[in-house]
C-alpha cells in the first residue's frame, strides 16, 4: 500500500439539483465564493456553509493570489466583511514575509474596519473575549497598526462606537507608530475619549426630532426646511442620497432643491466616486415607484441616467456582433443577499442582464426558467426593463433549464456570437428528458457557431459549472458589481477571468 500519493479532487461532481457538473479548480471556487459572498443564507447552503468552504479553500491556493483576491473583493467588488475573513484565515498558514500587514493596509477602509477585523480575528479563532487577543498574529498587528495612520479624527469619531472591540481597545493592542507629532495627539485622544463629537447628518436630524412641536405640520414644515438645508449643503453623501430620496420627495422640498438632487444622482462624477453596487439604484427606483409626487418621474429619469452612467467605460458589442442575454429567474435564484436586503439574486442577474444590453447593438434579450423567453426591450431603460422582467418572471417557471436557451437557437438556426447567462449556475432538466447543457453547447458549437463564446456570470458561487471552464470559448466571471465587466472587457483582449485580480500589487 503506498501512503505519500497526491490526493486530487473529483472533476465531475453533482450539483444541488443532482445534475452533473463540473467542479472548479480551488482558485476559481475561491474567487466565485468570495465575490459573491453575502451576509446571509443562499438557496442551496448556508452562510456557515460558505465560510467553512472558503476557510478551506485557502490553503489550496497561492498565498499571494489570496491576498490579491482581499484587496479586489474590497477595492472592486465593494465587499466590507469577506476581505477581512480572507485575511484573518490567511494569517493562520502564512508568515516570514510582510504579505499580510500589506493586504491588511490595503483592505481597511473605513476606521471601524480596524475593530471589525479584531472581532473578525476573534470569531474566526473561536475566542470569546479581547482579553483573548494576546496571541494576535505579528502581522495582522503590524498591518492594523499601519492602518491607524490613515484616517483623521472625524473618521475616528464617527466610528468610534461603543462595542465589544472599541478603537481605544485596538489602539492599546496594536500599538500605532504615529507619523507625526498631529498624530500622536490624535492617538492620545482616542486614549482619553476626547475625540471631538463629529458631525453627521443623521445628528442633525435625530435633534430636531426631539424638539416638540405643536402640531404635524409644524414638524413637518421643520424637517423639510432641514432636508432643504442639507441638500443645498452638499452635507449629505451620494448613498445616502440614494437611500433618503423617498423621505426627500414624501416630506415636500422644493423644485430648487428637487432639481439639486437630481443634478447630483445623475452626475457622472459623483456616480463615478460613489462606487455603488448597481443594485442600489434598483432599490432606490423601487422606493420611488411608491411616491405619489410630481417629481417621481424626474428623479426615475436621473436614476435611468446613474444606471447608464455607471457602465459608461463597458464597450459593449456593435451591430456586428450577434449578442444573447439570458437571466436566469429560477427558484433557486430567489434567496436575498443579505438578511435585511429586499433584492434577490435574480434581481441582480436582470440588473446585469439590462446594462449589459443597454450597451450591445444586436442583442436578444430574454428569461429561462422552465422555459425560455426572448423579449425584446429598448437599451435606454435599464432599470425599467429590470422591473417588467420581473414582474413577468413567473411566465416562464422556476426550474434552471438553461439548456433551453441552446435547444432554442439549435431549433431556429441562430448562430450568436456572445452568449451570456446571469445565472446561480444550478443547470438541470426538469423535463427528464435528458438534454444536457453541456451536450447541447457542444452540438451548437459543431454544427452551426464554431466561433460562438459562452459566458457564465455566476452569482452565487457554489463551487460549480454545468460544463468545462476554459479554452477559447467558455468563461465564468463571478459577482454582483459592474466590474465584472472588466473581467468581461480582459476576457474579450484575450486575458482570463483572474487578469484583474493577478494585476493587483500588495
Amino acid at each position: 500500500m503506498k501512503f505519500n500519493l497526491l490526493k486530487r479532487r473529483k472533476s465531475q461532481v453533482l450539483n444541488y439539483e443532482g445534475e452533473k457538473a463540473i467542479r472548479l479548480s480551488p482558485k476559481m471556487e475561491l474567487y466565485t465564493a468570495v465575490v459573491t459572498a453575502g451576509l446571509g443564507n443562499y438557496n442551496y447552503s448556508t452562510e456557515e456553509d460558505r465560510l467553512n468552504r472558503i476557510k478551506n479553500l485557502i490553503p489550496m491556493v497561492d498565498p499571494v493570489f489570496v491576498a490579491k483576491l482581499a484587496v479586489y473583493a474590497r477595492t472592486k467588488m465593494y465587499l466590507r466583511s469577506i476581505p477581512l475573513v480572507l485575511v484573518t484565515e490567511l494569517a493562520k498558514i502564512h508568515n516570514g514575509d510582510s504579505l499580510i500587514s500589506k493586504t491588511i493596509v490595503k483592505v481597511i477602509g473605513r476606521a471601524d474596519e480596524i475593530t471589525e477585523l479584531l472581532a473578525c480575528y476573534v470569531a474566526m479563532n473561536k475566542r470569546s473575549r479581547y482579553k483573548k487577543l494576546n496571541k494576535l498574529s505579528k502581522q495582522i498587528q503590524k498591518g492594523l497598526a499601519n492602518s491607524f495612520n490613515k484616517f483623521d479624527e472625524y473618521q475616528f469619531a464617527k466610528y468610534d462606537r461603543p462595542a465589544e472591540i472599541t478603537l481605544r481597545d485596538a489602539l492599546f493592542l496594536v500599538r500605532p507608530k504615529a507619523d507625526s507629532y498631529k498624530q500622536q495627539l490624535l492617538f492620545n485622544k482616542i486614549v482619553d475619549k476626547q475625540l471631538n463629537t463629529p458631525y453627521t447628518w443623521e445628528a442633525e436630524l435625530s435633534e430636531l426630532g426631539q424638539r416638540p412641536f405643536s402640531n404635524q405640520l409644524e414638524r413637518d414644515a421643520a424637517f423639510c426646511e432641514k432636508w432643504e438645508e442639507l441638500i443645498t449643503s452638499g452635507k449629505l453623501g451620494y448613498m445616502a442620497l440614494l437611500r433618503n430620496l423617498r423621505n426627500i420627495l414624501e416630506i415636500g422640498v422644493s423644485s430648487d432643491s428637487i432639481n439639486t438632487v437630481g443634478l447630483r444622482i445623475r452626475s457622472e462624477n459623483e456616480v463615478a466616486k460613489s462606487k455603488q453596487l448597481p443594485f442600489r439604484f434598483l432599490s432606490a427606483y423601487r422606493e420611488i415607484k411608491k411616491v405619489k409626487s410630481e417629481y417621481s418621474s424626474f428623479i426615475l429619469d436621473c436614476l435611468e441616467d446613474a444606471a447608464t452612467t455607471s457602465v459608461s467605460s463597458l464597450k459593449g458589442f456593435d451591430l456586428n456582433t450577434k449578442a444573447l442575454i439570458a437571466c436566469d429567474v429560477s427558484a433557486s435564484m430567489y434567496a436575498p443577499l443579505s438578511k435585511k436586503s429586499s433584492i434577490r439574486y435574480y434581481d441582480v442577474g436582470l440588473l446585469l442582464g439590462m446594462l449589459m444590453s443597454s450597451k450591445s447593438k444586436n442583442v436578444v434579450t430574454g428569461i429561462f426558467g422552465d422555459k425560455w423567453k426572448e423579449i425584446a426591450l429598448p437599451s435606454s431603460q435599464i432599470l425599467a426593463n429590470t422591473e417588467y422582467l420581473n414582474r413577468i418572471e413567473g411566465s416562464v417557471g422556476y426550474s434552471t433549464n438553461g439548456f433551453k436557451v441552446l435547444e432554442s437557437l439549435i431549433k431556429k438556426g441562430k448562430v450568436m456570437d456572445k452568449i451570456m447567462l446571469f445565472t446561480d449556475a444550478q443547470m438541470w432538466d426538469s423535463t427528464r428528458s435528458g438534454k444536457k447543457f453541456q451536450d447541447l453547447w457542444k452540438t451548437y458549437k459543431a454544427t452551426m457557431a464554431p466561433s460562438a463564446r459562452l459566458y457564465l456570470f455566476d452569482l452565487t458561487g457554489y463551487g460549480n459549472a454545468p460544463l468545462k471552464i476554459g479554452g477559447t470559448d467558455v468563461f465564468l466571471i463571478a459577482g454582483w458589481s459592474d466590474k465584472i465587466f472588466d473581467v468581461l472587457n480582459a476576457l474579450e483582449d484575450g486575458e482570463t477571468s483572474l487578469s484583474e485580480i493577478d494585476c493587483i500589487e500588495i
